[in-house]
């Protein structure tokens, strides 16, 4: 049997992860992408689910590990899914994303792991921020839980 170098679709499986809209005030923590895809992006903080971890704990761990911040989550606003195609129209990735709305406790946000940049942003200024698509929308979502 050949070799190849992608592994089948079978064996193939969605990548779960975790992100948090934390705001602070009427302001919501983004960051700025430090790696491919979409570097230069803005998003809200977040990464992979470790496996034991559960996905507040995730959440909690990406937020510090790319800002410094810590936060009260208040629930839990969408689960998003990512399903992109190559350039050649093969599926390229899958990604399974808890997002979740919290409360800004502590720390001065500063750019941290895959953060290239981070800001506080105005819920009416998101438009005019360049962000990962549906961000915008869930972060909207996501304010209707901390009031």
């Amino acid at each position: 049997m050949p070799h190849s170098a992608e592994p089948d679709r079978q064996s193939r499986r969605p990548v779960l992860g975790a992100s948090i809209a934390v705001w602070r005030g009427k302001d919501v923590l983004l960051v700025q992408r430090a790696k491919p895809p979409l570097k230069g992006i803005w998003s809200l903080p977040g990464g992979h689910v470790e496996f034991g971890e559960t996905l507040e704990d995730a959440a909690h761990r990406e937020l510090f590990e790319e800002t410094g911040v810590e936060a009260e989550i208040a629930g839990r606003v969408d689960l998003v899914e990512i399903i992109r195609a190559d350039d050649a129209g093969r599926l390229d990735r899958h990604f399974v994303v808890a997002v979740f709305a919290a409360r800004w406790l502590s720390g001065e946000a500063r750019a941290g792991d895959d953060a290239m940049d981070v800001r506080w942003a105005k819920l009416d200024a998101l438009s005019e921020i360049a962000m990962t698509e549906g961000t915008a929308e869930v972060i909207r979502r996501s304010w209707a839980m901390v009031l």
